[in-house]
């Protein structure tokens, strides 16, 4: 017995009082990927398989699997940043387009060196403008609201 000014604790089991929990949903211990499924979850992402389909092959493995569908994301956001090597988002964009081949034409306001506007062309588009310079149709909505 522990006895203290404002309270007291009996012990009267020292046994758990509760049985051995059945599902392991949200312990870390056994929400963990094991290197198989690491490595795995790592191969999908290069196959640019969206997160919630990565999901279902750790579960389908394993039928006691308690992995979340947070862990995957985290881990998808984790390949991505390891991936970016500390780049921001433009940054990104300008160094894979570097790396393909793409033709990258972008200004910048001279006042506060924002980017003003950014294109990137694949070579064979530029190709194609080059030989019919004269009707050039270019879309630039993006997820615009109706």
């Amino acid at each position: 017995m522990a006895k203290s000014e404002s309270w007291q604790l009996f012990i009267r089991n020292e046994r758990h009082n509760h049985k051995v929990v059945v599902y392991n949903h949200g312990h870390a211990q056994a929400a963990r990927l094991t290197e198989e499924q690491l490595q795995q979850t790592k191969q999908f992402r290069k196959s640019h398989v969206p997160p919630r389909n990565i999901l279902r092959f750790p579960r389908e493995q394993d039928v006691g699997c308690a992995v979340s569908a947070q862990k995957i994301y985290n881990l998808v956001a984790k390949i991505k940043r390891n991936r970016m090597q500390g780049r921001n988002t433009v940054e990104e964009v300008l160094c894979l387009s570097a790396q393909k081949g793409y033709s990258v034409f972008h200004r910048n306001r001279e006042e506060s060196n924002v980017l003003s506007y950014i294109v990137v062309a694949h070579p064979s588009s530029i190709a194609i403008i080059r030989t019919w310079p004269y009707v050039l149709i270019m879309d630039t909505t993006y997820k615009t609201n109706k």
